[in-house]
Protein backbone atom coordinates (compact mmCIF):
# COMPACT_ATOMS: atom_id res chain seq x y z
CA UNK A 1 0.00 0.00 0.00
CA UNK A 2 2.46 2.68 0.43
CA UNK A 3 4.33 1.66 -2.55
CA UNK A 4 1.32 2.34 -4.43
CA UNK A 5 0.62 5.67 -2.54
CA UNK A 6 4.25 7.09 -3.30
CA UNK A 7 3.63 5.99 -7.09
CA UNK A 8 0.46 7.61 -6.98
CA UNK A 9 2.39 11.09 -5.73
CA UNK A 10 4.76 10.85 -7.88
CA UNK A 11 2.27 10.88 -10.92
CA UNK A 12 0.07 13.64 -9.29
CA UNK A 13 -0.85 16.22 -11.18
CA UNK A 14 -1.99 20.34 -11.16
CA UNK A 15 -5.41 21.32 -10.12
CA UNK A 16 -5.34 24.11 -11.91
CA UNK A 17 -5.40 22.76 -15.45
CA UNK A 18 -1.85 23.52 -16.06
CA UNK A 19 -0.11 21.19 -19.06
CA UNK A 20 3.51 20.49 -19.36
CA UNK A 21 5.58 20.80 -22.73
CA UNK A 22 3.59 18.16 -24.29
CA UNK A 23 0.46 19.33 -23.42
CA UNK A 24 -0.02 16.50 -20.76
CA UNK A 25 -1.46 17.20 -17.47
CA UNK A 26 1.55 18.76 -15.25
CA UNK A 27 2.73 16.59 -12.99
CA UNK A 28 3.38 18.53 -9.78
CA UNK A 29 6.59 16.82 -8.47
CA UNK A 30 8.61 17.31 -12.36
CA UNK A 31 7.21 21.08 -13.18
CA UNK A 32 6.60 24.19 -11.74
CA UNK A 33 7.55 25.64 -8.14
CA UNK A 34 10.28 27.85 -7.04
CA UNK A 35 12.47 25.74 -9.59
CA UNK A 36 11.00 27.05 -12.58
CA UNK A 37 10.27 30.36 -10.57
CA UNK A 38 13.74 30.99 -10.11
CA UNK A 39 15.50 30.27 -13.25
CA UNK A 40 12.63 33.00 -14.40
CA UNK A 41 13.52 36.03 -11.98
CA UNK A 42 17.19 35.07 -12.46
CA UNK A 43 16.13 35.30 -16.13
CA UNK A 44 14.76 38.69 -15.36
CA UNK A 45 17.32 40.09 -13.29
CA UNK A 46 20.11 39.90 -16.11
CA UNK A 47 17.32 40.77 -18.44
CA UNK A 48 17.42 44.06 -15.92
CA UNK A 49 20.86 44.96 -16.68
CA UNK A 50 20.28 47.02 -19.66
CA UNK A 51 17.53 49.24 -17.53
CA UNK A 52 19.85 52.36 -18.98
CA UNK A 53 19.35 51.36 -22.44
CA UNK A 54 15.65 50.75 -22.26
CA UNK A 55 15.08 54.11 -20.45
CA UNK A 56 15.60 55.90 -23.99
CA UNK A 57 12.37 54.69 -25.29
CA UNK A 58 9.10 54.41 -23.14
CA UNK A 59 7.14 53.36 -25.74
CA UNK A 60 8.09 49.70 -24.71
CA UNK A 61 5.57 49.64 -21.87
CA UNK A 62 2.48 50.10 -25.14
CA UNK A 63 4.10 47.30 -26.73
CA UNK A 64 3.57 45.53 -23.89
CA UNK A 65 -0.26 45.74 -24.46
CA UNK A 66 0.68 43.83 -28.47
CA UNK A 67 2.73 41.42 -26.75
CA UNK A 68 -0.10 40.51 -24.15
CA UNK A 69 -2.15 40.07 -26.93
CA UNK A 70 -0.94 37.45 -28.56
CA UNK A 71 0.33 35.82 -24.79
CA UNK A 72 -3.22 35.47 -24.46
CA UNK A 73 -4.65 34.81 -27.81
CA UNK A 74 -2.16 32.65 -29.98
CA UNK A 75 1.17 31.67 -29.10
CA UNK A 76 1.04 30.88 -25.47
CA UNK A 77 3.24 32.89 -22.56
CA UNK A 78 6.26 30.61 -23.04
CA UNK A 79 6.60 31.02 -27.54
CA UNK A 80 5.55 34.57 -26.48
CA UNK A 81 8.71 34.89 -24.12
CA UNK A 82 10.83 33.51 -26.18
CA UNK A 83 10.27 35.51 -29.18
CA UNK A 84 10.16 38.68 -28.01
CA UNK A 85 13.52 38.08 -25.63
CA UNK A 86 15.39 37.02 -29.21
CA UNK A 87 14.11 40.17 -30.78
CA UNK A 88 15.22 42.17 -27.43
CA UNK A 89 18.74 40.14 -27.64
CA UNK A 90 18.85 41.18 -31.97
CA UNK A 91 18.04 44.97 -31.01
CA UNK A 92 20.97 44.97 -28.49
CA UNK A 93 23.45 43.35 -30.48
CA UNK A 94 22.41 46.03 -33.32
CA UNK A 95 22.88 48.75 -30.89
CA UNK A 96 26.32 47.71 -29.75
CA UNK A 97 27.36 47.05 -33.59
CA UNK A 98 26.00 50.88 -34.58
CA UNK A 99 28.12 52.51 -31.34
CA UNK A 100 30.72 50.65 -32.14
CA UNK A 101 30.88 51.33 -36.22
CA UNK A 102 29.01 54.34 -36.75
CA UNK A 103 28.18 56.14 -33.85
CA UNK A 104 30.88 57.21 -30.69
CA UNK A 105 33.74 57.75 -32.87
CA UNK A 106 36.35 58.51 -31.81
CA UNK A 107 36.34 55.65 -28.96
CA UNK A 108 35.76 57.18 -25.30
CA UNK A 109 34.37 60.83 -27.00
CA UNK A 110 31.16 61.89 -24.90
CA UNK A 111 32.91 62.14 -21.98
CA UNK A 112 33.15 66.04 -22.28
CA UNK A 113 36.67 66.98 -23.11
CA UNK A 114 36.41 64.59 -26.29
CA UNK A 115 33.96 65.58 -28.88
CA UNK A 116 32.47 63.00 -31.54
CA UNK A 117 32.48 63.06 -35.27
CA UNK A 118 29.22 63.52 -37.09
CA UNK A 119 27.24 60.59 -36.84
CA UNK A 120 25.99 58.73 -40.69
CA UNK A 121 22.70 58.20 -41.79
CA UNK A 122 23.00 54.69 -42.39
CA UNK A 123 24.23 54.92 -38.56
CA UNK A 124 21.53 56.90 -37.46
CA UNK A 125 18.83 54.55 -38.83
CA UNK A 126 20.24 51.80 -37.74
CA UNK A 127 20.47 53.42 -33.99
CA UNK A 128 16.42 53.66 -34.67
CA UNK A 129 15.73 50.06 -35.49
CA UNK A 130 17.41 49.22 -32.84
CA UNK A 131 16.19 51.07 -30.20
CA UNK A 132 12.70 50.21 -31.48
CA UNK A 133 13.81 46.81 -31.31
CA UNK A 134 14.63 47.20 -28.13
CA UNK A 135 11.53 48.27 -26.94
CA UNK A 136 9.63 45.67 -28.67
CA UNK A 137 11.07 42.82 -27.53
CA UNK A 138 11.45 44.15 -24.13
CA UNK A 139 7.51 45.26 -23.84
CA UNK A 140 6.02 41.94 -25.53
CA UNK A 141 8.36 39.87 -22.86
CA UNK A 142 7.83 42.02 -19.51
CA UNK A 143 4.03 41.42 -19.27
CA UNK A 144 4.17 37.76 -19.94
CA UNK A 145 7.12 36.58 -17.85
CA UNK A 146 5.30 38.16 -14.75
CA UNK A 147 2.28 36.12 -15.88
CA UNK A 148 4.16 33.10 -16.83
CA UNK A 149 6.13 33.35 -13.40
CA UNK A 150 3.14 32.91 -11.40
CA UNK A 151 1.53 30.32 -13.76
CA UNK A 152 4.09 27.94 -11.91
CA UNK A 153 2.09 27.82 -9.21
CA UNK A 154 -1.03 25.81 -8.47
CA UNK A 155 -3.54 28.01 -6.73
CA UNK A 156 -5.42 25.78 -5.56
CA UNK A 157 -2.89 23.96 -3.57
CA UNK A 158 -2.65 26.02 -0.15
CA UNK A 159 1.04 26.19 -0.03
CA UNK A 160 1.63 26.76 -3.67
CA UNK A 161 -0.88 29.30 -3.89
CA UNK A 162 0.92 31.63 -0.70
CA UNK A 163 4.18 31.02 -3.08
CA UNK A 164 2.56 32.38 -5.96
CA UNK A 165 1.46 35.85 -3.88
CA UNK A 166 5.23 36.04 -2.80
CA UNK A 167 6.44 35.22 -6.21
CA UNK A 168 5.48 39.35 -7.27
CA UNK A 169 7.51 40.48 -4.45
CA UNK A 170 10.26 38.27 -5.73
CA UNK A 171 10.08 39.54 -9.36
CA UNK A 172 9.91 42.98 -8.53
CA UNK A 173 12.93 42.55 -6.44
CA UNK A 174 14.99 40.27 -9.14
CA UNK A 175 14.24 43.75 -11.33
CA UNK A 176 15.47 46.62 -9.00
CA UNK A 177 18.60 43.92 -8.28
CA UNK A 178 19.21 44.27 -12.12
CA UNK A 179 18.86 47.86 -12.21
CA UNK A 180 21.06 48.34 -9.70
CA UNK A 181 23.92 46.97 -11.47
CA UNK A 182 22.49 49.48 -14.50
CA UNK A 183 22.19 52.39 -12.14
CA UNK A 184 25.88 51.84 -11.24
CA UNK A 185 28.37 50.23 -13.28
CA UNK A 186 26.79 51.10 -16.45
CA UNK A 187 25.94 54.74 -15.78
CA UNK A 188 29.67 55.25 -14.56
CA UNK A 189 30.69 53.60 -18.21
CA UNK A 190 28.52 56.26 -19.89
CA UNK A 191 29.93 59.27 -17.87
CA UNK A 192 33.41 57.74 -18.69
CA UNK A 193 32.35 58.33 -22.78
CA UNK A 194 33.06 54.05 -23.00
CA UNK A 195 28.85 53.80 -24.44
CA UNK A 196 30.03 50.75 -26.85
CA UNK A 197 31.18 48.90 -23.63
CA UNK A 198 28.29 49.33 -21.82
CA UNK A 199 25.90 48.23 -24.58
CA UNK A 200 27.86 44.99 -25.19
CA UNK A 201 27.32 44.45 -21.74
CA UNK A 202 23.46 44.54 -21.73
CA UNK A 203 23.56 42.99 -25.09
CA UNK A 204 25.72 40.04 -23.25
CA UNK A 205 23.41 40.32 -20.12
CA UNK A 206 20.16 39.70 -22.55
CA UNK A 207 21.73 36.79 -24.57
CA UNK A 208 22.71 34.92 -21.16
CA UNK A 209 19.15 36.04 -20.08
CA UNK A 210 17.76 33.79 -23.29
CA UNK A 211 20.07 30.92 -22.23
CA UNK A 212 18.82 30.62 -18.81
CA UNK A 213 15.18 31.14 -19.77
CA UNK A 214 15.36 27.79 -22.80
CA UNK A 215 17.40 25.73 -19.91
CA UNK A 216 14.26 25.77 -17.52
CA UNK A 217 12.05 24.37 -20.40
CA UNK A 218 11.68 20.88 -19.22
CA UNK A 219 10.50 22.34 -15.89
CA UNK A 220 7.74 24.92 -17.45
CA UNK A 221 4.07 24.82 -16.32
CA UNK A 222 1.79 26.56 -19.25
CA UNK A 223 -1.67 27.37 -20.02
CA UNK A 224 -3.28 26.99 -23.30
CA UNK A 225 -3.69 30.18 -24.89
CA UNK A 226 -7.38 31.42 -24.90
CA UNK A 227 -8.31 32.53 -28.50
CA UNK A 228 -9.16 36.14 -29.53
CA UNK A 229 -10.19 38.41 -26.51
CA UNK A 230 -11.25 41.28 -28.71
CA UNK A 231 -13.79 39.11 -30.88
CA UNK A 232 -15.51 37.69 -27.47
CA UNK A 233 -15.77 41.28 -25.75
CA UNK A 234 -16.77 42.30 -29.64
CA UNK A 235 -19.31 39.65 -29.32
CA UNK A 236 -20.83 40.81 -25.72
CA UNK A 237 -21.09 44.42 -27.18
CA UNK A 238 -22.90 43.43 -30.28
CA UNK A 239 -25.30 40.67 -28.22
CA UNK A 240 -25.73 43.14 -25.81
CA UNK A 241 -27.38 45.94 -28.62
CA UNK A 242 -28.85 43.38 -30.26
CA UNK A 243 -31.30 43.08 -27.60
CA UNK A 244 -31.28 46.23 -26.42
CA UNK A 245 -34.95 46.19 -25.42
CA UNK A 246 -35.49 43.41 -23.51
CA UNK A 247 -35.54 43.40 -19.47
CA UNK A 248 -32.99 41.12 -17.60
CA UNK A 249 -34.44 39.41 -15.01
CA UNK A 250 -33.52 39.98 -10.95
CA UNK A 251 -33.18 36.70 -9.83
CA UNK A 252 -29.54 35.98 -10.70
CA UNK A 253 -28.31 33.83 -12.86
CA UNK A 254 -31.96 32.39 -14.14
CA UNK A 255 -33.10 33.06 -17.36
CA UNK A 256 -29.09 33.34 -18.37
CA UNK A 257 -26.73 31.04 -20.85
CA UNK A 258 -24.12 29.11 -19.81
CA UNK A 259 -22.99 25.81 -21.34
CA UNK A 260 -23.06 22.47 -18.87
CA UNK A 261 -20.27 21.45 -16.80
CA UNK A 262 -17.35 22.49 -14.54
CA UNK A 263 -15.12 23.78 -17.61
CA UNK A 264 -15.90 26.97 -19.60
CA UNK A 265 -16.98 27.45 -23.20
CA UNK A 266 -13.59 29.67 -23.41
CA UNK A 267 -10.46 27.53 -24.14
CA UNK A 268 -8.37 26.33 -21.10
CA UNK A 269 -10.66 28.71 -18.81
CA UNK A 270 -12.94 28.51 -15.89
CA UNK A 271 -16.40 29.72 -15.52
CA UNK A 272 -17.37 33.11 -13.83
CA UNK A 273 -19.66 33.08 -11.61
CA UNK A 274 -22.88 35.88 -12.46
CA UNK A 275 -21.91 39.28 -10.60
CA UNK A 276 -24.95 42.16 -10.36
CA UNK A 277 -22.67 44.98 -11.46
CA UNK A 278 -23.14 46.17 -15.33
CA UNK A 279 -26.55 44.27 -15.60
CA UNK A 280 -27.11 45.88 -19.08
CA UNK A 281 -24.55 43.65 -20.52
CA UNK A 282 -26.02 40.78 -19.33
CA UNK A 283 -28.58 41.02 -22.32
CA UNK A 284 -25.66 39.14 -23.89
CA UNK A 285 -26.47 36.14 -22.31
CA UNK A 286 -30.04 36.20 -21.72
CA UNK A 287 -32.20 33.80 -23.60
CA UNK A 288 -34.65 34.85 -25.45
CA UNK A 289 -37.44 33.32 -27.21
CA UNK A 290 -36.07 33.35 -30.72
CA UNK A 291 -32.88 31.80 -28.95
CA UNK A 292 -34.67 29.11 -27.67
CA UNK A 293 -35.66 27.59 -30.85
CA UNK A 294 -32.63 27.57 -32.16
CA UNK A 295 -30.36 26.31 -29.20
CA UNK A 296 -31.85 22.64 -30.20
CA UNK A 297 -31.70 22.94 -34.10
CA UNK A 298 -28.15 24.51 -34.67
CA UNK A 299 -25.04 25.69 -33.40
CA UNK A 300 -25.50 29.24 -30.63
CA UNK A 301 -24.55 32.08 -32.71
CA UNK A 302 -22.40 33.72 -30.33
CA UNK A 303 -23.01 37.27 -32.10
CA UNK A 304 -26.39 37.00 -30.37
CA UNK A 305 -26.07 34.87 -27.19
CA UNK A 306 -23.18 34.61 -24.91
CA UNK A 307 -22.36 32.89 -22.02
CA UNK A 308 -22.41 34.31 -18.61
CA UNK A 309 -18.28 33.83 -18.53
CA UNK A 310 -18.39 35.41 -21.48
CA UNK A 311 -20.37 38.83 -20.22
CA UNK A 312 -18.22 38.62 -16.92
CA UNK A 313 -15.08 38.91 -18.84
CA UNK A 314 -15.99 42.00 -20.38
CA UNK A 315 -17.58 43.15 -17.00
CA UNK A 316 -14.15 42.09 -15.18
CA UNK A 317 -12.27 44.68 -17.56
CA UNK A 318 -14.44 47.11 -17.34
CA UNK A 319 -14.34 46.84 -13.52
CA UNK A 320 -10.34 47.02 -13.22
CA UNK A 321 -10.11 50.46 -15.60
CA UNK A 322 -11.17 52.63 -12.90
CA UNK A 323 -8.58 51.13 -10.63
CA UNK A 324 -6.15 50.94 -13.52
CA UNK A 325 -6.66 55.11 -13.89
CA UNK A 326 -5.80 56.14 -10.59
CA UNK A 327 -2.85 54.16 -11.03
CA UNK A 328 -1.12 56.93 -13.64
CA UNK A 329 -0.87 59.90 -11.48
CA UNK A 330 1.49 57.45 -9.22
CA UNK A 331 3.46 56.64 -12.69
CA UNK A 332 3.50 60.41 -13.21
CA UNK A 333 5.34 60.54 -9.32
CA UNK A 334 7.63 57.81 -10.34
CA UNK A 335 8.46 59.01 -13.72
CA UNK A 336 10.21 62.31 -11.43
CA UNK A 337 12.58 60.41 -10.55
CA UNK A 338 14.27 59.76 -14.03
CA UNK A 339 13.61 63.39 -15.14
CA UNK A 340 13.29 65.81 -12.35
CA UNK A 341 15.26 64.34 -9.83
CA UNK A 342 18.46 64.22 -12.32
CA UNK A 343 18.29 67.89 -13.13
CA UNK A 344 17.57 68.55 -9.37
CA UNK A 345 20.66 66.55 -8.52
CA UNK A 346 22.90 67.73 -11.30
CA UNK A 347 22.22 71.36 -9.85
CA UNK A 348 23.82 70.06 -6.00
CA UNK A 349 27.61 69.43 -5.34
CA UNK A 350 27.90 66.14 -6.26
CA UNK A 351 31.82 66.28 -5.40
CA UNK A 352 33.16 63.70 -3.28
CA UNK A 353 37.04 64.04 -4.03
CA UNK A 354 38.76 65.48 -6.30
CA UNK A 355 38.78 62.95 -8.51
CA UNK A 356 35.70 61.96 -8.39
CA UNK A 357 31.78 62.97 -9.40
CA UNK A 358 28.48 61.48 -8.39
CA UNK A 359 26.46 60.71 -11.22
CA UNK A 360 23.20 62.35 -10.64
CA UNK A 361 21.43 59.70 -12.31
CA UNK A 362 22.94 57.17 -9.77
CA UNK A 363 21.42 58.45 -7.13
CA UNK A 364 18.73 56.20 -7.95
CA UNK A 365 20.24 53.33 -6.60
CA UNK A 366 19.04 54.84 -3.62
CA UNK A 367 15.36 54.11 -4.50
CA UNK A 368 16.43 50.66 -5.71
CA UNK A 369 17.83 49.81 -2.50
CA UNK A 370 15.20 51.28 -0.53
CA UNK A 371 12.34 48.72 -2.74
CA UNK A 372 14.93 46.11 -1.82
CA UNK A 373 15.02 46.73 1.86
CA UNK A 374 11.11 47.44 2.08
CA UNK A 375 10.37 44.03 0.57
CA UNK A 376 12.69 42.23 2.86
CA UNK A 377 10.79 44.35 5.56
CA UNK A 378 7.27 43.74 3.93
CA UNK A 379 7.91 39.97 3.57
CA UNK A 380 9.20 39.65 6.42
CA UNK A 381 7.49 41.42 9.39
CA UNK A 382 4.78 43.96 7.75
CA UNK A 383 2.77 40.67 6.61
CA UNK A 384 3.01 38.68 10.03
CA UNK A 385 2.26 41.62 11.77
CA UNK A 386 -1.06 43.21 9.88
CA UNK A 387 -2.23 39.79 9.27
CA UNK A 388 -2.86 39.71 12.89
CA UNK A 389 -4.43 42.71 13.00
CA UNK A 390 -6.66 42.51 9.33
CA UNK A 391 -7.51 38.37 9.75
CA UNK A 392 -6.37 38.63 6.30
CA UNK A 393 -3.80 36.01 5.43
CA UNK A 394 -1.55 38.53 2.88
CA UNK A 395 -1.42 41.35 5.49
CA UNK A 396 -3.31 43.85 3.51
CA UNK A 397 -5.01 43.43 0.10
CA UNK A 398 -3.56 44.26 -2.58
CA UNK A 399 -6.06 47.39 -2.85
CA UNK A 400 -4.91 48.65 0.55
CA UNK A 401 -1.40 47.97 -0.39
CA UNK A 402 -1.71 50.14 -3.64
CA UNK A 403 -3.60 52.72 -1.77
CA UNK A 404 -0.58 52.90 0.95
CA UNK A 405 1.55 53.59 -2.38
CA UNK A 406 -0.12 56.59 -2.94
CA UNK A 407 0.07 58.43 0.44
CA UNK A 408 4.11 57.51 0.43
CA UNK A 409 4.45 58.74 -4.14
CA UNK A 410 2.57 62.25 -1.94
CA UNK A 411 5.22 62.50 0.52
CA UNK A 412 8.17 61.43 -1.72
CA UNK A 413 6.75 64.61 -3.56
CA UNK A 414 6.91 66.43 -0.61
CA UNK A 415 10.20 65.60 0.58
CA UNK A 416 11.95 66.95 -3.11
CA UNK A 417 9.50 69.93 -2.80
CA UNK A 418 11.06 70.67 0.63
CA UNK A 419 14.76 70.19 -0.52
CA UNK A 420 14.17 72.44 -3.91
CA UNK A 421 13.12 75.05 -1.52
CA UNK A 422 16.58 74.73 0.84
CA UNK A 423 18.15 74.39 -2.16
CA UNK A 424 17.04 77.50 -3.83
CA UNK A 425 17.84 79.52 -1.15
CA UNK A 426 21.24 78.45 -0.81
CA UNK A 427 21.72 79.41 -4.91
CA UNK A 428 20.09 82.75 -4.63
CA UNK A 429 22.39 83.60 -1.53
CA UNK A 430 25.57 82.30 -3.22
CA UNK A 431 26.27 80.07 -0.68
CA UNK A 432 27.82 76.41 -0.47
CA UNK A 433 25.54 74.56 -2.80
CA UNK A 434 23.49 71.46 -1.39
CA UNK A 435 24.89 68.39 -0.86
CA UNK A 436 23.03 65.80 -3.38
CA UNK A 437 22.87 63.64 -0.11
CA UNK A 438 19.72 65.54 0.57
CA UNK A 439 17.88 64.07 -1.99
CA UNK A 440 18.38 60.41 -0.64
CA UNK A 441 15.45 60.57 1.65
CA UNK A 442 12.99 61.26 -1.39
CA UNK A 443 14.98 58.71 -3.59
CA UNK A 444 14.31 56.08 0.17
CA UNK A 445 10.10 56.73 -0.37
CA UNK A 446 9.77 56.52 -3.87
CA UNK A 447 11.15 53.21 -3.84
CA UNK A 448 9.39 52.63 -0.52
CA UNK A 449 5.93 53.51 -2.54
CA UNK A 450 7.07 51.57 -5.28
CA UNK A 451 6.93 47.93 -2.81
CA UNK A 452 3.40 49.39 -2.21
CA UNK A 453 1.99 50.26 -5.55
CA UNK A 454 3.59 48.42 -8.19
CA UNK A 455 3.92 45.09 -6.51
CA UNK A 456 0.65 45.28 -5.18
CA UNK A 457 -0.54 46.23 -8.99
CA UNK A 458 1.13 43.19 -10.07
CA UNK A 459 -0.81 41.19 -7.77
CA UNK A 460 -4.21 42.62 -8.43
CA UNK A 461 -4.47 42.84 -12.09
CA UNK A 462 -2.51 39.11 -12.27
CA UNK A 463 -5.49 37.93 -9.53
CA UNK A 464 -7.65 39.57 -11.04
CA UNK A 465 -7.74 39.03 -14.26
CA UNK A 466 -9.51 36.30 -15.90
CA UNK A 467 -7.83 33.37 -17.24
CA UNK A 468 -8.41 34.24 -20.75
CA UNK A 469 -6.29 37.52 -20.56
CA UNK A 470 -4.16 36.81 -17.59
CA UNK A 471 -1.22 38.97 -19.93
CA UNK A 472 -3.17 41.41 -20.41
CA UNK A 473 -3.94 42.42 -16.77
CA UNK A 474 -0.11 42.18 -16.19
CA UNK A 475 0.09 44.53 -19.12
CA UNK A 476 -1.76 47.22 -17.46
CA UNK A 477 0.91 48.01 -14.92
CA UNK A 478 3.33 48.71 -17.73
CA UNK A 479 0.98 50.96 -19.24
CA UNK A 480 0.37 52.83 -16.66
CA UNK A 481 4.18 53.92 -16.55
CA UNK A 482 4.00 54.80 -20.34
CA UNK A 483 0.95 56.87 -19.81
CA UNK A 484 2.06 58.70 -16.77
CA UNK A 485 5.60 59.97 -18.96
CA UNK A 486 3.09 60.98 -21.31
CA UNK A 487 1.09 62.55 -18.79
CA UNK A 488 4.18 63.95 -16.72
CA UNK A 489 5.38 65.58 -20.01
CA UNK A 490 1.59 67.12 -20.37
CA UNK A 491 1.45 68.46 -16.98
CA UNK A 492 4.95 70.46 -17.35
CA UNK A 493 3.99 71.74 -20.58
CA UNK A 494 0.90 73.33 -18.84
CA UNK A 495 2.26 74.58 -16.10
CA UNK A 496 5.06 75.93 -18.24
CA UNK A 497 2.71 77.66 -20.70
CA UNK A 498 0.76 79.19 -17.96
CA UNK A 499 3.50 80.00 -15.39
CA UNK A 500 5.61 81.89 -17.89
CA UNK A 501 3.29 84.30 -18.89
CA UNK A 502 4.50 87.81 -18.60
CA UNK A 503 7.57 87.04 -19.02
CA UNK A 504 8.16 84.97 -16.01
CA UNK A 505 10.82 82.64 -16.06
CA UNK A 506 8.40 80.06 -15.13
CA UNK A 507 8.27 77.26 -12.65
CA UNK A 508 11.02 74.86 -14.47
CA UNK A 509 13.15 76.70 -16.65
CA UNK A 510 16.14 75.83 -18.25
CA UNK A 511 18.27 77.57 -15.24
CA UNK A 512 16.25 75.91 -12.28
CA UNK A 513 17.83 78.15 -9.85
CA UNK A 514 16.05 81.12 -11.73
CA UNK A 515 12.26 79.13 -11.14
CA UNK A 516 10.68 76.77 -8.83
CA UNK A 517 10.40 73.31 -9.42
CA UNK A 518 9.36 72.92 -5.63
CA UNK A 519 5.97 74.00 -6.45
CA UNK A 520 5.93 71.73 -9.04
CA UNK A 521 6.41 68.99 -6.89
CA UNK A 522 3.91 70.24 -4.05
CA UNK A 523 1.43 70.61 -6.90
CA UNK A 524 1.99 66.82 -7.62
CA UNK A 525 1.78 65.98 -4.15
CA UNK A 526 -1.34 67.73 -4.32
CA UNK A 527 -2.49 65.88 -6.80
CA UNK A 528 -1.59 63.12 -5.80
CA UNK A 529 -3.75 63.33 -2.60
CA UNK A 530 -6.89 64.22 -4.71
CA UNK A 531 -6.49 60.99 -6.88
CA UNK A 532 -6.34 59.02 -3.71
CA UNK A 533 -9.81 60.11 -2.97
CA UNK A 534 -10.37 59.12 -6.10
CA UNK A 535 -8.73 55.76 -5.36
CA UNK A 536 -11.02 54.71 -2.17
CA UNK A 537 -13.84 55.61 -3.71
CA UNK A 538 -13.20 53.18 -6.62
CA UNK A 539 -11.56 50.71 -4.52
CA UNK A 540 -14.54 50.29 -1.96
CA UNK A 541 -16.65 50.15 -4.93
CA UNK A 542 -14.61 47.41 -6.44
CA UNK A 543 -15.85 43.54 -6.19
CA UNK A 544 -13.67 40.56 -6.59
CA UNK A 545 -14.70 38.15 -9.25
CA UNK A 546 -15.49 34.72 -8.53
CA UNK A 547 -13.88 31.41 -10.23
CA UNK A 548 -15.30 27.94 -10.53
CA UNK A 549 -12.67 25.50 -9.88
CA UNK A 550 -10.72 23.63 -12.49
CA UNK A 551 -10.99 20.25 -10.76
CA UNK A 552 -14.21 18.77 -11.86
CA UNK A 553 -14.91 17.12 -8.60
CA UNK A 554 -15.28 20.55 -7.03
CA UNK A 555 -18.33 20.88 -8.87
CA UNK A 556 -19.56 24.61 -8.79
CA UNK A 557 -17.84 25.52 -5.82
CA UNK A 558 -16.83 29.32 -6.10
CA UNK A 559 -13.39 30.48 -5.69
CA UNK A 560 -12.76 34.62 -4.28
CA UNK A 561 -9.85 35.93 -5.62
CA UNK A 562 -9.85 39.06 -3.46
CA UNK A 563 -10.35 40.35 -0.10
CA UNK A 564 -12.97 42.85 0.26
CA UNK A 565 -11.17 46.24 0.29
Amino acid sequence: MEIERKTSNEYETTGDGSLDRKGNPAIKKATGGWTSAILLLGDYKKTTFTEQCEQVDWDRYLFSLAGAFLSDSYWGRYLTCAIFQLVYVAGLVLLSLTSWLYLIKPSGCGDGARACAPVTSAGTALFYVSIYLIALGNGGYQPSIATFGADQFDESEPSEGHSKVAFFSYFYLALNSGSLFSNTFLVYLENSGSWSIGFWTSAGSAALALALFLAGTPWFRHFRPSGNPLVRIAQVVVAAARKWDIRVRANGEEGLYEVDGTGSAIAGTRKIFHSEDFRFLDKAATITDTDSSTMATSIINPWRLCTVTQVEEVKCVLKMLPIWLCTIIYSVVFTQMASLFVEQGAKMRTTLSPSFDIPPASMSAFDILSVLFFIFLYRRFLVPLMRRVTGNPKGLSELQRMGVGLVIGALAMVAAGLVELQRLKRARARTDALSIFWQVPQYALIGASEVFMYVGQLEFFNGQAPDGIKSFGSSLCMASMSLGNYASSGLVSIVMAVATRGGRAGWIPADLDQGHMDRFFFLLAGLTFVDLVVYVVCARWYKAIELGSHDSSHGSSRVGLLEEA
